[in-house]
């Protein structure tokens, strides 16, 4: 017992000094951005609703930034309209605390199980440097729903399909009502053979932007047909924040950006998401679609904004959870875990503002794309583990070769070898070997 309450002081005491240390990091990195993008949807809510405005005619003054989200969206956002601008703040952030830190501790329990670290400790240890994370602070600091939207899907990912539920794609459906990029979910779905699924994504996004046109007909009139085209609304393609392949194209030459050779690259990238995913999802691994597919929408959308890579942490915490899992003091082992370390430090680090005004040159060309490079190093380097099936096929752990998928998903049931032999448990109704 006294052995017990001293590890427990000992972890506190750590938790403490790790969260001081990433305040001081904080206080010196991290920029502050005053709630900007809350601003704008807590603007243009109050316009439209309190101040008998259209949604989509308001623009924050002194900006060209007005309301770019679904009639849904402003549904969904409504109550903030109502809420005094404090309080709209603590809203905010309190949902995507927690909403992190479901996800990050559905992603991260593995890992504590098998290692035998103390799961608070794993969880605080892992919220502290989430909120380092450039594209986390971001999220907060702008006041978006980033993470609110990668719940939504991880929801239907991680936790309703592979229980085989009903409800599998009602999350993402909600998420590509609210806002249209986790479309490629849908996509994932559909690829992947998991045809109820999609279509009760799609059953879902639909009913939601119809109940929206329904209730807000004028608003969803000038979204479809004028808002959702007005590509000066978003910013500047080549900006250094755009960490999409569009971003990187547009940064070659900013005045004629070739729209041919970005179409080039897309489908190049969308071919290899593809393969992967279905090597994935035939090997049960589906955290690992989850990774792969946040990374490939943020490749392929047209405008990447640095917070929006936080649909990149599901895949820097799986390399940690495939490094842990990879015999100790291995060769595997300290490769997947310096990837994880370096692509952590990286994003934390702010590294691409550096060229934020000159990108040119082979330093402008790597240096400014940075984020940009760890997306594709997830894609295409993020092992894929084959989990054994209930008749016995497959080969307890290790990564399953890209073009090997054939199907869908049986639902499995694993067993996880831990550090100890025999260690047994469950994670979200399927056990894996790793």
């Amino acid at each position: 017992m006294a052995q017990g309450a001293g590890r427990t002081i000992t972890q506190a005491v750590a938790v403490a000094a790790l969260a001081a240390a990433v305040t001081v990091f904080l206080s010196v990195a991290a920029v502050r951005h005053g709630f900007f993008d809350l601003q704008v949807y807590y603007g243009a809510l109050t316009y439209w609703a309190r101040d008998g405005g259209e949604i989509y005619d308001f623009l924050r003054p002194g900006t060209q930034y007005g309301f770019t989200y679904p009639p849904f969206a402003a549904l969904v956002m409504l109550p903030m309209a109502y809420l005094p601008w404090n309080a709209a703040i603590v809203v905010s952030v309190t949902l995507t605390v927690l909403a992190s830190a479901v996800v990050i501790w559905r992603l991260l329990d593995p890992v504590a199980r098998r290692s035998g670290w103390t799961r608070w400790f794993a969880l605080a240890v892992a919220l502290c440097l989430a909120a380092a994370y450039e594209p986390m602070r971001e999220t907060v600091n702008f006041g978006q729903v980033n993470m609110l939207l990668l719940f939504l899907v991880a929801v239907d990912l991680l936790w309703l399909l592979p229980a085989r539920s009903r409800w599998a794609g009602v999350g993402i459906g909600l998420a590509t009502a609210i806002k249209l990029t986790p479309g490629i979910f849908i996509v994932y779905l559909l690829v992947t053979g998991r045809w109820r699924a999609a279509a009760t994504s799609v059953g879902t996004a639909a009913v939601a932007t119809l109940v929206a046109a329904g209730l807000f007909p004028d608003a969803s009139r000038e979204f479809w047909t004028e808002a959702l085209w007005n590509t000066d609304r978003v910013g500047e393609l080549a900006f250094v924040s755009n960490q999409s392949l569009r971003g990187v194209v547009a940064r070659l030459d900013p005045q004629h950006p070739s729209t041919i050779a970005w179409l080039a690259l897309v489908l190049l990238t969308l071919v290899v998401w593809a393969w992967r995913s279905r090597a994935a999802v035939a090997a049960g691994d589906e955290a690992t679609g989850l990774a792969l597919t946040g990374a490939v929408m943020c490749l392929v959308s047209p405008v990447t904004w640095v917070h929006h890579l936080v649909w990149l942490l599901p895949g820097l915490i799986l390399l940690v959870d495939n490094g842990m899992a990879a015999p100790a003091r291995s060769r595997r082992r300290r490769l997947l875990l310096a990837a994880a370390l370096v692509g952590y430090a990286l994003l934390c680090s702010r590294i691409v503002w550096a060229w934020e005004k000159d990108f040119t040159g082979v330093d402008g060309f790597l240096g400014s794309n940075t984020y940009v490079w760890i997306s594709l190093a997830l894609l295409l380097g993020l092992p894929i583990r084959r989990w054994l099936t209930p008749d016995g096929g497959g080969r307890p752990g290790g990564e399953v070769p890209a073009g090997s998928a054939s199907g869908g998903v049986a639902q499995l049931a694993e067993q996880e070898r831990g550090e100890s032999a025999g260690h047994r448990h469950r994670i979200g109704g399927l056990l894996a070997v790793r």
